[in-house]
């Protein structure tokens, strides 16, 4: 059990402890605002099929990756690189992961924020105070982003403070299967409801004839970036993790898990937006459909607003309940990642580390707060740009320069012979070259400077 007032690091009290955290880590906004749409602006069911692919031959295999280095050394992500290599410029991979991570939380909590507002909003328009709905749902009022964001980073320092196990694996033991068993209730009522199954359709039929390289690369990208891979925090949480644990085991339930929510969350969102259609709510703006933001704080807001009634709100509520939720599991993991470095490598107690760090951060979310605009720009920076690069970092480190043979012995200490199965072979295959090609494809066409 960790110890929260040294620097005593701490430890999973199970498997089960482990594969919920990291799903935690994993699921997040990104799952429930990105995926619904980018599948059904891809080909629904084609896109599904190949993101679900993609998660299991891009996402899995890096995952794998993570962990093992993570377990290895016991470290941070620093400190793990620069155990494991050969020059001071191995460390810089693991300082970049942490600054990366601390640059999106900071923007993430303003984010997780709003999700927090709109519970309010919700329970503001049910009692017909419609101008304190409108006004506590400004996301440009930088006073009321600023106070959310207070409040969602004083609640992930609060569990970061209580250690790994009593804080961190007790969180996600109870916030992840309230998260599975919100979904699937309001799942059950919106695919009920008239107008909702061309949603399902759009979703859930493959158009095999939108498949093109792009399609696939883009669903490459999806299945990275929602694994939570390149900035330190499966490395981070694997170092917690028991020496006799099967790597390739909890690396496969946590990447089914990541992909379950995400699939979920697909039958949820597009038939909710097919049933605001229905209601006479835009769901297409520019022949697109409407994603991301103005998905969830929009067209949804409105479908709610719709259906009226005591059943409104609570739908209403517990759906901004979930993304509160869905964002908590996501901020633990960020703030984790350089509160272990300070421990590691500081010998910093962790209850004090949690607070000044989380403290640190949450100064530059309230800058964000009030200048919303560069939210945008760190996501671009530190997001889209920031984890792929990671990521390759990640495989070409452990295929080159630690070399994939001693990342078999560490695999093999909870799976014997692993290198010699199908899997183990591929794995090797995949890290050392298909990985890193793959994902820096991506990164170059974030950038705009190759696109098939």
């Amino acid at each position: 059990m960790a110890n929260s007032t040294t620097t005593a690091r701490g430890n999973w009290n199970s498997k089960l402890g482990f594969v919920l955290a990291a799903a935690g880590s994993a699921v997040g906004l990104g799952n429930i605002w990105r995926f619904p749409t980018e599948a059904a602006s891809n080909g629904g069911g084609a896109f599904l099929i190949i993101y679900l692919i993609c998660c299991f031959l891009i996402g899995f295999p890096v995952m794998m990756a993570e962990i093992t280095i993570g377990r290895k050394t016991g470290k941070n992500p620093v400190g793990a690189f620069k155990e494991l290599g050969s020059n001071s410029f191995h460390a810089l991979i693991g300082i970049w992961a942490v600054i990366c991570g601390v640059m999106i939380l900071s923007f993430y909590t303003v984010i997780a924020g709003w999700t927090i507002s709109y519970v309010f909003e919700e329970l503001f328009f049910a009692a017909g105070m419609t101008g304190w709905a409108s006004w506590i749902s400004d996301t440009s009022n930088g006073w009321l982003n600023a106070l959310f964001s207070v409040a969602f980073m004083i609640g992930t320092i609060s569990i970061i403070r209580g250690g790994v196990s009593e804080g961190i694996e007790k969180a996600t033991k109870t916030l992840m299967p309230l998260l599975f068993g919100i979904l699937i209730l309001l799942i059950g009522y919106v695919v009920l409801q008239p107008g909702s199954s061309e949603g399902l359709a759009v979703y859930l039929q493959p158009d095999f004839s939108k498949i093109t390289p792009q399609l696939i690369f883009a669903a490459m990208g999806q299945a990275f970036f929602s694994l939570s891979l390149g900035m330190g925090a499966i490395i981070t949480y694997g170092s917690y993790l028991s020496p006799d644990e099967d790597i390739p085991q909890v690396a496969a339930l946590v990447t089914g898990m990541d992909a379950l929510v995400a699939f979920l969350a697909g039958l949820l969102i597009l038939p909710a937006m097919y049933l605001a259609q229905a209601n006479g709510i835009a769901i297409f703006e520019g022949g697109q459909l409407i994603a991301g933001p103005d998905l969830i704080f929009q067209v949804l807001p409105a479908l709610f607003h719709g259906i009226g009634g005591t059943l409104g709100v609570i739908i209403g509520s517990v759906f901004f309940i979930l993304l509160s939720m869905a964002a908590l599991t996501s901020t633990i993991s960020l703030l984790e990642v350089p509160v272990s470095y300070a421990i590691d490598e500081h010998q910093i107690p962790r209850r004090k580390a949690a607070m000044i760090i989380g403290l640190g951060i949450l100064l530059i979310s309230l800058v964000i707060s009030f200048k919303v605009g560069l939210i945008g720009t760190f996501d671009f920076i530190f997001s889209q740009i920031g984890l792929p690069l990671g990521g390759i970092l990640v495989c070409v480190f452990l295929a080159y320069s630690w070399k994939t043979s001693n990342a078999f012995k560490e695999l093999e200490r909870g799976h014997a012979n692993f290198s010699q199965t199908v899997v183990g072979k591929s794995w090797k295959a995949f890290v050392m070259i298909i990985c890193p090609v793959v994902i820096l494809y991506n990164l170059l066409n974030a950038l705009g400077w190759f696109s098939l």
